[in-house]
This record gives C-alpha cells, sequence and structure tokens, in this order.
C-alpha cells in the first residue's frame, strides 16, 4: 500500500507541476504544435513529416504505402520498417510474431501493439501474447516507434511501439466494397460506409476473409466489424466512440512437424479434428478537450473481451498425440477414432481509464511542450484446461488422460504514470521523460487451492535529443531503459502460491541516426542501435530446457544498424504528367544478438555447456525488403518486391543439424519475390488489382519451437473494389 500511495503522489506532483505551468505562462504560449485534424484518438508519431521533430527511430506506413504494396498480411507490411523482424505463421496474419533488433518474435512479446494509442493486447501487462490480430484492412495507416519517445507508453518498452490507426469518420456519405478471391481457397469480402449519423460523424467496417492455408487440413477464416463514431462538441471538444468484435473459426493445429513428416509432406497435417476459435470485444471512448491554442486533455476509457478455445490433439511435434500413453488411443493409428484432446481455454477481460495533459508554452527563449499522463489498468485472465476423450470432444472427458487439468484465474492491477518535456532551442531539441509503473499480481489455482499475490515498481527514464542540420534533415539520438514486466504465471507459482525468482526484463537501449530528404525526392533514415540487457528473459523450449515456462538468461547484447531509403522521380522533379518512378529500401543489420556474462545450457538432460557468446535464438544478423515500382498517368500501377530474411538458430546451443523432432536446428536464409498490379480504371469508381506472393515458389521454413512450420506456397489473389 505504501508504494501505491507513494506512486500517487508522484501523480498529483506532476500534473500539479503541469498546472503550475498553465497558470504562470498563459502570455507566452506558441502556435501548437499538433499538425492535422483535432482527434481525440493518441497518436505516437502522427503526420509522416512529424519524424523531422521526434528525437528517436520511427516510421510510418501510409494508407498510399499499404495500397501500392497491397500486402497480404500485417507481417508482409510491416517488414517495409527497418528492425522489425515479422515472422509468419499460419500464413494468414493472425498470429503474429513481431520482433525488433533482434529480440525474439515469438507471440510478438517483446513490443507494445496499440489501437489508436489504446492496448491491443488482450493481456499486456499479465501475458502480452498475441493470439489474435485484425486485419489491416480495418486501420488507415501505421506507426511504428523505437526510440527514448517510446517512454510515454506503456508497459513495454524495450523493442517499440506499433501503433494502428483506424481511418476518421467521414464528414460526408461515402464507402467501399471489395470483393477478392485466389489461390488456396482465398476470398474476401470487405465493406466500409460512413458519414453524418446520430448527430455526428460515423463509420462501419465489415470484412471477411477465409483461406484453406498452405497446410494440410487448415481452413482459417475470421469476420471483423468495426465501428466508430465522433461528435464535435462546441468549437474545443471532440468525443469519440469505437466498438469492434473480431471473430474467428479455424481449423488450425499448434504443432508443427518432425523431420520426417516435413521430408515426406512440408505442407502436411495429420490433426485433421483440431480446432481454434475466438471472440474478442473491444469498446473504447476517447475525449479530448482544447483548453486553447496550447493546451489540451485527452482522457479515454478502454476495454475488451478475448475468449479463446483452442482444441488440439498435439501441442507440439514431441507428441503424436497427446494422450498416446492411453493404452485406447494407441498413437496416431487411432488418431481419428479412440485418441483424445486437449481443449486450452482462455478467457480474458481488460480494462482502464487513461489521461493526458499537454502544453505548449515557452521559457528561456525556447519553445516548450509538456506532457503528463496517468493510467488505471486491470487484467482478469481464466485459464483452463480440459482434456477429451475423443478427437472431437469439447468437454472434460473421464479417461486416463481426461478431465480438468487446469483451472487458474490470474489478476492483474496496474497504475502508471509519466511525464515529458519537449525543449526546443535553434536547431536543438531535447526530450526527457519518465514513467512509473505500479504493477500487484494475484494468482488462485482452483485445482489445489493455493493462492499467490505479489507486486512490482520500476522507474523508466529516457533522454531524447536531436539537431537540425536544415530544414528537412536531422540528426538524432538516444538512451532509455527498457523494462517488460514478467507474466502472472511465470513470477506466482502454480503450486505454492509463492513468488518465483524471475526478474522483470530490463535493458539500457541506445541509438544514433540521420534522417532527412538527402536530395530532392530522395528520403533516408540511417541509424545504430544498441541493447545491453541486466535480465533478458527467454522460452526454455528455446533455451536448452523443455517446457512452455520461462526463464532468466542474465546479461544479453543486441547491436546493429538500420536502413531506411524511399526515392521518387517525380518527387526530384524527373517525371510529370502522374507518372512516376519510385523505389524503397528497409534493411536491418543484427550484428550481435549474443549471451554475455556467465550463461549455461543443459544438454542431454544433465549435462551443462556454456552458451556465453552464442547467438540468441530466431534473431537473423540480414533483414531486408526492396521494392521498386511505376506508376502512369495516375491510373496504372505496378510494383515488384523482394524479401531477404537470414539463417538464424532456434536454441541457445546453436545447434545447425536439424534434430527428429525438427524442434532444434538452423533455419536457411530465404529471398521471396512478391508483385502487385493496381489500375484504377479512367471514367469509373472501379479499381482492380492482382498480388502474387512467393512468386518462385520457395520451400523454407518459419519456426521451429513446436516442430517445423512451413513458410506459405506461391499464392495469387485479384480482386475489385467500388468506391462511392
Amino acid at each position: 500500500m505504501s508504494r501505491l500511495v507513494a506512486l500517487a503522489a508522484a501523480m498529483l506532483t506532476t500534473l500539479a507541476a503541469g498546472g503550475v505551468a498553465l497558470a504562470q505562462t498563459p502570455a507566452m504560449v506558441p502556435a501548437s504544435t499538433e499538425t492535422g485534424p483535432r482527434v481525440a484518438e493518441i497518436v505516437v508519431i502522427g503526420e509522416r513529416g512529424n519524424l523531422l521533430t521526434i528525437p528517436g527511430s520511427g516510421a510510418t506506413l501510409e494508407t498510399a504505402d499499404l495500397e501500392r504494396s497491397r500486402p497480404f498480411t500485417v507481417n508482409d507490411a510491416l517488414r517495409q520498417v527497418p528492425g522489425v523482424f515479422a515472422r509468419d505463421e499460419e500464413g494468414f496474419g493472425l498470429r503474429p510474431n513481431i520482433g525488433i533488433r533482434g529480440l525474439n518474435p515469438t507471440r510478438s512479446t517483446k513490443l507494445l501493439l496499440l489501437e489508436d494509442g489504446l492496448p491491443l493486447a488482450f493481456a499486456p501487462y499479465g501475458y502480452n501474447a498475441s493470439y489474435f490480430h485484425p486485419s489491416l484492412g480495418r486501420y488507415a495507416r501505421v506507426e511504428v516507434l523505437k526510440g527514448a519517445s517510446q517512454v510515454r507508453f506503456g508497459p513495454q518498452t524495450i523493442g517499440g511501439v506499433i501503433n494502428y490507426i483506424t481511418p476518421e469518420a467521414p464528414a460526408s456519405f461515402g464507402g467501399s466494397l471489395r470483393l477478392a478471391g485466389g489461390s488456396q481457397g482465398y476470398r474476401e469480402v470487405d465493406g466500409l460506409v460512413g458519414g453524418p449519423a446520430l448527430g455526428g460523424r460515423g463509420l462501419l467496417h465489415v470484412q471477411n476473409r477465409r483461406t484453406e492455408s498452405s497446410r494440410d487440413n487448415q481452413d482459417l477464416q475470421y469476420t471483423d466489424i468495426f465501428g466508430k463514431m465522433t461528435w464535435d462538441i462546441g468549437t474545443d471538444q471532440v468525443l469519440t466512440a469505437r466498438v469492434s468484435r473480431h471473430e474467428e473459426d479455424s481449423q488450425v493445429t499448434y504443432s508443427g512437424l518432425t523431420l520426417a513428416e516435413f521430408n515426406a509432406n512440408p505442407y502436411g497435417n495429420v490433426f485433421a479434428n483440431d480446432s481454434f476459435q475466438t471472440e474478442r470485444w473491444g469498446a473504447a471512448v476517447s475525449h479530448a478537450w482544447f483548453l486553447d491554442g496550447a493546451t489540451t486533455l485527452r482522457t479515454s476509457l478502454y476495454g475488451s473481451t478475448f475468449n479463446r478455445d483452442w482444441w488440439r490433439q498435439s501441442s507440439n511435434s514431441g507428441q503424436r498425440p497427446n494422450d498416446a500413453s492411453d493404452p485406447a488411443c494407441g498413437g496416431l493409428a487411432n488418431l481419428n477414432t479412440t485418441c483424445g484432446n486437449e481443449g486450452r481455454l482462455r478467457d480474458y477481460w481488460t480494462a482502464g481509464v487513461e489521461t493526458r495533459l499537454s502544453h505548449d508554452t515557452a521559457a528561456f527563449g525556447a519553445d516548450i511542450r509538456l506532457e503528463a499522463g496517468l493510467r488505471y489498468h486491470t487484467e482478469d485472465q481464466q485459464r483452463r484446461q480440459w482434456n477429451g476423450d475423443t478427437p472431437t470432444a469439447r468437454t472434460p472427458g473421464t479417461g486416463r488422460n481426461a478431465g480438468v487439468v487446469e483451472d487458474n484465474e490470474r489478476l492483474v492491477d496496474a497504475y502508471s504514470a509519466f511525464a515529458s518535456a519537449r525543449i526546443e532551442s535553434g536547431p536543438w531539441i531535447v526530450e526527457p521523460g519518465v514513467r512509473l509503473e505500479l504493477i500487484e499480481y494475484e494468482r488462485l489455482n482452483r485445482l489445489n487451492g493455493a493462492r499467490g499475490t505479489t507486486d512490482l515498481d520500476v522507474v523508466v527514464p529516457g533522454l531524447g535529443t536531436m539537431y537540425r542540420l536544415g530544414d528537412r534533415s536531422v540528426i538524432y539520438a538516444g538512451v532509455h531503459k527498457g523494462f517488460a514486466p514478467p507474466r502472472v504465471e511465470d513470477i506466482i507459482s502454480n503450486t505454492t502460491g509463492g513468488s518465483v525468482d524471475l526478474d522483470a526484463e530490463e535493458s539500457v537501449n541506445w541509438e544514433l541516426g540521420l534522417r532527412g530528404d538527402i536530395a530532392p525526392g530522395l528520403y533516408l533514415d540511417a541509424g545504430l542501435f544498441r541493447m545491453s540487457f541486466d535480465n533478458q528473459i527467454i522460452p526454455q523450449s528455446v533455451a536448452g530446457g523443455v517446457g512452455a515456462t520461462l526463464t532468466s538468461a542474465g546479461e544479453t547484447l543486441h547491436q546493429g544498424f538500420e536502413l531506411l531509403a524511399r526515392g521518387s522521380a517525380r518527387e526530384a522533379g524527373w517525371l510529370q504528367n502522374g507518372d512516376d518512378l519510385y523505389a524503397r529500401l528497409s534493411l536491418t543489420h543484427v550484428a550481435d544478438a549474443k549471451f554475455e556474462g556467465r550463461r549455461f545450457s543443459t544438454v542431454a538432460g544433465s549435462t551443462t555447456v556454456s552458451v556465453t557468446g552464442n547467438r540468441l535464438p530466431y534473431a537473423p544478423e540480414w533483414l531486408w525488403a526492396a521494392a521498386i515500382g511505376y506508376e502512369h498517368r495516375g491510373w496504372l500501377q505496378g510494383e515488384i518486391e523482394a524479401q531477404y530474411i537470414d539463417a538464424m538458430f532456434t536454441d541457445d546451443l546453436n545447434t545447425v543439424a536439424v534434430t527428429a523432432n525438427g524442434q532444434r536446428g538452423r533455419i536457411d536464409d530465404v529471398l521471396l519475390w512478391n508483385a502487385t498490379v493496381n489500375a484504377d480504371l479512367p471514367g469509373t469508381p472501379l479499381t482492380v488489382f492482382v498480388t502474387g506472393r512467393n512468386l518462385t515458389d520457395e520451400l523454407y521454413v518459419v519456426d521451429r519451437s513446436r516442430g517445423i512450420l512451413p513458410g506459405a506456397r506461391r499464392g495469387f489473389q485479384a480482386g475489385i473494389s467500388f468506391a462511392f
């Protein structure tokens, strides 16, 4: 309780200081630095031009970028951002695995996912894992921030922030309809309509997508519904309400392949009875009060529910099937008759309220933006495992391996505050900031009655700076503390309720870069980065052990460089009349991603060996995505893209040869070719498009953590859209 009182006092002090500034400096208020329309939602970067005022690395994907390349999944889109490693899983982007700067991408646990500035993950404090992701079609643009400025958001401040921005509700009636189809049974219906409604402006977006996937016995489908209303309250207030529903009903397994299975049929899958069903409801109300030309107060109330039922007969390639020890099952011969299954059932409730106050002022010849914020966030996890007697069971069974084997409740209450100042004097911008996090954990095992509580608090400072070289180019540098809280299940014992000796994940992150227009029509962002961990948390399944628990890996080091380049012949003045020859390049070199200090791994169950200096799992050294395209007369556009993913190790031993179960061994590098053609038919509201992915039909591996998972086969999609 004393920690809570101290944090509350710090919050009040922060807001009081902001109030004093408001009271003392009314005559020194400069014009607001906000650009674009006044909105109630929180933006991380804002318009792309704002990157010239942010002292840290970042990138945006604009609507035009997404329409040109028509990425099939969010992974395809994020590969256009340097530093980001987006690993496929089922080939549809439904469970993205996103890593940044050599951090393990599994379940996107090392970064913060936001939607309009509010948490998108179903449990960002107690279980920051992605088992669902809305379609990229829901969003107008994407922001990625990796520098010191990310301490304004939390709780994860290690890898970076990805913020998905929903489109604004239009002031006049309009919309669009898109129909598409393609290989592997791909079908898509996407409709959007908006305009004046209920005294404000409204928008409704509905999308249904389905594919048979590359693997056998997999049928993926989901429906995503998103609604938004915005009201202007007088001349100084905006209120926005959002509601969404995402439902997935897929036939998809969890397990990868053994080496023998992969060699026999790389796209095979014998688990035809597995089922994955989710339903997520999300809602948020955001209010912005523009108190004057320099002061804005934004307050948001948000909440979501997420229900996931995954019934499967195997969780990894070492199980064939899970209940093979039952004599009635007898192994794969009885897989579809007498072998049972496991139901991994999850229910999550998340809610929070957040307020942010920003104020522009001037003092001592400098323009200053002050910002402070408070948040209360709560999570409730209900985790159950029901083992059924048959392949299609959906209730606990009575057989040898059946019944209720897990029944957990996991609770989190989190209180956070931040304060930052952006100080601009001449060519210099300096941005100090600090974040406070207090997290309270509770866990109850209903099967044995074990209950435990613990708490964690941390101060997360950051400092960014920028020097203007001219009107359109800057040098930036920054340092900040990286922090990620441990999961509830890893910090409280399931058997005794006692605290587990698993420290929070902390690092010191540095960067130095150059960004801007270095010539007419040529934009460049090049930077160096270094992340030095006191303690990095690594899954045991890729760190020499077994099971799904996590372990403190101790000291690790990540360092390298990133490069983003964009060029346009039209912007350079070389082409006119709507023609353009353009190109883009996103390149990442993670020179080091290694264990430091004294680090050991267990081999053959008992022998320990040093892995100090070994490369971290799932940290490819080189990543790049390059594209070149041509636009003719503003209506016809074609683009070809190459994506390269370097070889990577999958365990801390840096095993090269693939093991029999497929869970260890190096993953080879791969070069993928994609292409897109778009045509806005002249004189009509119609657009037709054709896309091709993995044009050379490369057979490649994307993951080994649960056995071998193959990447998507060659695929084509074609469609037509109608705007009205």
